[in-house]
């Protein structure tokens, strides 16, 4: 465990958890730059944060779907809304096309937080949780919904033929939705939600398919793929380097 390196996440109120997954915080205590690897986990991230080389910024993270290299710059602190991809249209009013694998600067009074504020973690999980609710759609489309409680529920392991049939939402419509929204298609963010799945059995030493992959050697060509290691290195975690898999394993 790297002691310099401190993270905690908690689940969102039951109100905004149809949108939010998680909000989180994380501190790189020390004076050198922490390595992490990113890898895809089908959220996406707002960020707030600031570090002794750089001023206090926001910066929204689009989708992943490769394994990517960061430093976590000395002295950073910050804190993180992980949000479900059916906010993308609902809480942030956007779209995500152009920001896979990337992010972008929003303006540093996004949403009112301040520098001083992320030395809080319970203010900002209070800030956040207000602003999201008081952004709460009225309505939102039942199929949109219905589509995403079933790729979650099912881990990604729900065919798109499936999917529509469930939802009465037809599949060039589901795919169109998916590309024109969030820059991917939904079997390419489906194989991202299993792959998210088979982490939580890697961070508990399980090192072989569990989910419908063809065999092991199909398990080893996917985990390799999106963490960039195979799942015996992955299980290891040498210094806390995949951020994700350390959070599993304090479950």
């Amino acid at each position: 465990m790297d002691n310099d390196f401190y993270y905690n996440f908690i689940e969102p109120d039951k109100e905004i958890a149809d949108f939010v997954e998680n909000l989180g915080t994380f501190q790189n205590l020390s004076g050198e730059a922490k390595e992490v690897v990113i890898i895809p986990d089908g959220r996406v991230d707002l960020f707030f944060s600031q570090s002794d080389s750089e001023p206090f910024h926001v910066t929204l993270l689009g989708l992943e779907t490769y394994p990517e290299q960061r430093y976590i710059a000395p002295h950073m602190t910050a804190f993180v809304v992980s949000f479900k991809p059916i906010a993308v249209e609902y809480i942030l009013n956007t779209s995500i096309t152009d920001l896979l694998n990337i992010g972008k600067e929003l303006s540093p009074g996004f949403w009112d937080f301040k520098a001083d504020d992320l030395q809080n973690f319970d203010l900002c999980c209070l800030k956040a949780t207000q602003k999201i609710k008081e952004l709460l759609p009225q309505k939102t489309d039942e199929r949109k919904h219905r589509l995403f409680e079933l790729v979650y529920a099912s881990k990604g392991e729900m065919s798109v033929k499936e999917l529509s049939e469930k939802t009465g939402w037809g599949s060039r419509q589901i795919n169109r939705y998916f590309t024109k929204q969030l820059g991917l298609s939904l079997k390419a963010y489906s194989t991202i939600l299993r792959f998210r799945a088979s982490l939580e059995h890697i961070a508990q030493g399980r090192l072989f398919p569990e989910l419908n992959y063809t065999d092991q050697n199909h398990f080893i060509k996917e985990v390799k793929k999106f963490s960039g290691v195979p799942p015996k290195e992955l299980s290891k975690n040498k210094n806390d380097r995949f951020v994700l898999l350390s959070v599993l394993k304090g479950k």
